[in-house]
């Protein structure tokens, strides 16, 4: 037969607890508690049990602990409520207006023109190899010889314009020699222009005394007739 205790020793923690507070009660014994809707049992692990009420009153524990009986432990729960509280709800405070982060829009900005700048170089860039790229029209040599001329300051500049005008127009190519070209051209012109190159580029003395500007106007002249008009015009 199993002894009934009136009167089993225990200890709680908290020693004041209140509604949903885990309750731990540590017996002297290993316990069973019984099960009771007035609690609920969390866990029951030897001497010590662990429970919680939803119920704001004192309520009473029963099991066994060891081979003893006990019934009627009364556990104290106190309410979280003060003395003669009506319940009312607190009044409510609107939220607090938190200021919106800068530094993402800042660095969304920064982003966005790097990426225009990036893309704007990109379009020049590319247009600018394509105008590189793009064939460019040939210049007529009458063009060229003219341009040339009028550029010309020493009697070598001269007769180079004269030289490549001459290749271009006629058979009188770059590789022959001063001697060659004038042996194929009655030209005084022709003749004093290329002979005064050779002299100011390889004589230790330079080019003879002469009237430079007046041979330069005179190898315009061997230009045709239309051809001249074309570029005066």
């Amino acid at each position: 037969m199993i002894p009934i205790l009136l009167l089993v020793t225990a200890t709680f923690r908290p020693p004041a607890p209140t509604v949903g507070d885990l309750i731990t009660i540590d017996f002297q014994q290993a316990v069973t508690l019984d099960r009771s809707p007035q609690y609920e049992i969390v866990s029951q692990r030897g001497s010590r049990v662990v429970i919680r009420t939803f119920e704001p009153l004192p309520f009473t524990i029963s099991g066994r602990v060891g081979d003893v009986l006990f019934r009627n432990m009364v556990v104290p729960v106190h309410s979280v409520l003060k003395p003669r509280d009506n319940l009312a709800p607190a009044p409510l405070r609107p939220p607090l207006a938190e200021r919106y982060p800068k530094v993402p829009f800042v660095i969304l900005g920064i982003a966005a023109f790097l990426a225009i700048v990036s893309w704007a170089a990109v379009v020049v860039l590319e247009r600018r190899a394509a105008a590189a790229r793009a064939p460019k029209p040939a210049i007529p040599p009458a063009e060229r010889f003219r341009a040339a001329v009028i550029a010309s300051r020493r009697w070598s500049e001269l007769a180079d314009a004269l030289r490549e005008y001459l290749a271009a127009t006629t058979e009188l190519g770059k590789d022959l020699t001063t001697t060659e070209v004038l042996g194929r051209t009655s030209s005084s012109t022709i003749s004093e222009i290329l002979r005064q190159g050779d002299l100011e580029k390889f004589s230790p003395w330079g080019a003879r005394p002469g009237d430079f500007a007046a041979a330069a106007n005179r190898a315009l002249d061997l230009l045709p007739k239309e051809e001249e008009e074309e570029v005066a015009a």
